[in-house]
Order: structure tokens, then C-alpha cells, then sequence
């Protein structure tokens, strides 16, 4: 028998582990692009000073968006109660299907724990909307294929 809350606390610190590592690198990606337009300033070329430094400054500016989008993952995560049993599909609800296994927390990807497959979704995504509020024994639709819901803890 599979302890399911072993199982969500394990996919929980998996996702906090993901959301970690994109912060992380992130944090980097920004220090050395602000790195890098410092060192442009020593350049002495005119034009080429300009450029490259705000070639510099454009990639900080974006590693400084995925840090932000980072971090709203990370605050998505501080909202889910992943030791709370659950009846219906919503944030934090481990949903077995037909098709595979759910986890409703973050957009994190494939999760592999015990050689069982899970899938770290969004509640906003096109699957964790389809999932929203079912029951066992449900049937929900996506990309034309039925979907009988298993298991929901």
C-alpha cells in the first residue's frame, strides 16, 4: 500500500527543491551580467562602451524577471497544505487518473519518486483546470482523451 502522504510531502519538497534552484540560478545569471556591464564600463571605446553595456544591463533585466517569476512560484508553494487529505481536486491534492499522476502545486515538470511517475502542475494550467474539483470515479475530458479519475488525496 503507498503511504500518499509520504508520497505529496516528498513531491512538495521536490517542488520547493525546483523553485530553490531556479532562484539560485537566477541570483547568478544577474551577478554576472551586472558583472559584466561593470567591466564594460572600463572599456574605453565609445559607441562599443554604450552598447555592451546595455546588452549587459538588457540580460540582467531579464535573468531579474525569471528571479521574480521565481519567487512567485516560491509564494504559490507557502499557500499549499501538502499534509492536508483532500476529496477533490484543488492546490496541494495528489490526483491519480487513467492518464498519470497529478500533483496540483507549481508548473515543476516530472517527478520520478519509487519509480512512479508524477506530474507537478499548475492549478492554471490546461490540466490542473481539469482536475479542479473532481471526485473519484470522475470523467473529465483533455485533448480529447477520457479521463477517470483514481485516487484523490
Amino acid at each position: 500500500m503507498i503511504d500518499y502522504a509520504t508520497v505529496k510531502q516528498a513531491l512538495f519538497e521536490r517542488c520547493q527543491q525546483y523553485v530553490a534552484q531556479r532562484i539560485e540560478t537566477a541570483k547568478t545569471a544577474m551577478e554576472a551580467a551586472q558583472a559584466a556591464a561593470n567591466e564594460e564600463s572600463k572599456s574605453s571605446a565609445g559607441d562599443k562602451y554604450e552598447t555592451g553595456r546595455a546588452m549587459a544591463q538588457i540580460e540582467r533585466d531579464r535573468h531579474a524577471q525569471q528571479l521574480a517569476e521565481a519567487r512567485k512560484l516560491q509564494q504559490e508553494l507557502t499557500r499549499i497544505d501538502s499534509g492536508k487529505i483532500y476529496t477533490s481536486g484543488q492546490p496541494g491534492s495528489l490526483v491519480m487518473t487513467s492518464q498519470g499522476n497529478f500533483f496540483i502545486a507549481i508548473s515543476a515538470g516530472k517527478i520520478t519518486l519509487d519509480q512512479t511517475d508524477y506530474f507537478a502542475v499548475s492549478a492554471a494550467s490546461p490540466i490542473g483546470v481539469r482536475l479542479n474539483h473532481v471526485k473519484v470515479n470522475d470523467e473529465v475530458v483533455f485533448n480529447g482523451k477520457p479521463i477517470r479519475i483514481l485516487a484523490v488525496v
